[in-house]
């Protein structure tokens, strides 16, 4: 079934492991589910004052940018951030404005960096979400915690993961894109590179040398250029926002844009995908995309 619903569904309630394997996982299609998470203690507690005693002067992660795009394609290279590790409150003091910097401050290391940098917030959340634990058989490969600036977006990409992505507070803004609109949205191979801070506090783009070429979506999906991708006026991109308290079930191969509310706090949790029919389909429709453009 290629056919998609023009606004992506709610439910108010989380489903049982069967009926959300059955009707939502199995035929790929995302919702965003209401009280799922309103148990959890993050939702109350998750203050900027909280995270300040709880996490304060811990050194973690944090990707820094000239222009908020980390892992994106910018100047005809696939850049990744600088990985900047710092006091997590100094952190806090750029993101709530009380240290002015020029560039884009985001935490967002998707290396199940909740339960390997910040064990000490996992208690007020969950490890696992129980119901899509049993509906997959299986526990998440990892458990992803994101806090940032307004001006950090998530460039247009694809992952093979179940993901279920649960906001604590702000809001964040998903522009979505289903698999079978994989011939109108163009790929590219890009020389991978890194964002590096020169002595006068610019960046500089530094070739990743010995690293393979990656293959990335070079398109703006909020302002395409429909000169240069036609085809990309045939595609129909969902949007959604996803507010304090809710869970979006993001299915795997879905392609997804992702902006935010300043300051905004969420865990995600990735589950690892089946390679079933779901997937030697999408396999299939890209091989064919790719070898029409070659003609």
């Amino acid at each position: 079934e290629l056919g998609w619903p023009e606004s992506i569904p709610y439910l108010d309630r989380p489903p049982s492991p069967l009926e959300f394997y059955r009707e939502w996982v199995s035929p790929n299609k995302p919702c965003i589910i209401r009280n799922a998470i309103s148990h959890w203690p993050a939702l109350e507690k998750w203050t900027s004052a909280y995270l300040r005693e709880v996490v304060g002067r811990k050194v973690v992660s944090v990707a820094v940018t000239p222009n908020g795009y980390a892992d994106a394609v910018f100047q005809d290279r696939f850049v990744m951030p600088e990985e900047r590790q710092m006091p997590f409150m100094d952190f806090l003091d750029i993101v709530e404005k009380k240290v002015t910097s020029p560039n884009i401050f985001y935490v967002q290391k998707q290396c199940s960096n909740l339960t390997e940098e910040f064990p000490e917030l996992v208690c007020d959340v969950q490890p696992d979400i129980p119901w899509m634990s049993e509906a997959l058989g299986k526990k998440p490969d990892a458990v992803n915690f994101w806090l940032g600036e307004s001006a950090a977006v998530t460039s247009l990409h694809k992952d093979h993961y179940e993901n279920l992505y649960c906001v604590i507070s702000g809001e964040k803004y998903f522009l979505l894109h289903p698999p079978s609109d994989r011939p109108f949205i163009p790929y590219e191979l890009y020389q991978p590179a890194t964002y590096h801070v020169s002595e006068d506090g610019s960046f500089e783009i530094v070739d990743e040398k010995t690293s393979d070429k990656v293959p990335w979506i070079p398109l703006d999906p909020l302002n395409p250029d429909l000169e240069l991708y036609p085809e990309y006026a045939q595609a129909k991109p969902l949007q959604c926002t996803v507010k304090a308290g809710e869970m979006l079930y993001l299915p795997s191969l879905w392609f997804h844009h992702v902006q935010q509310s300043h300051g905004c706090i969420a865990v995600n949790f990735w589950y690892d995908m089946e390679y079933d029919l779901k997937y030697s389909y999408y396999q299939l429709l890209d091989c064919l995309t790719k070898t029409v453009r070659m003609l």
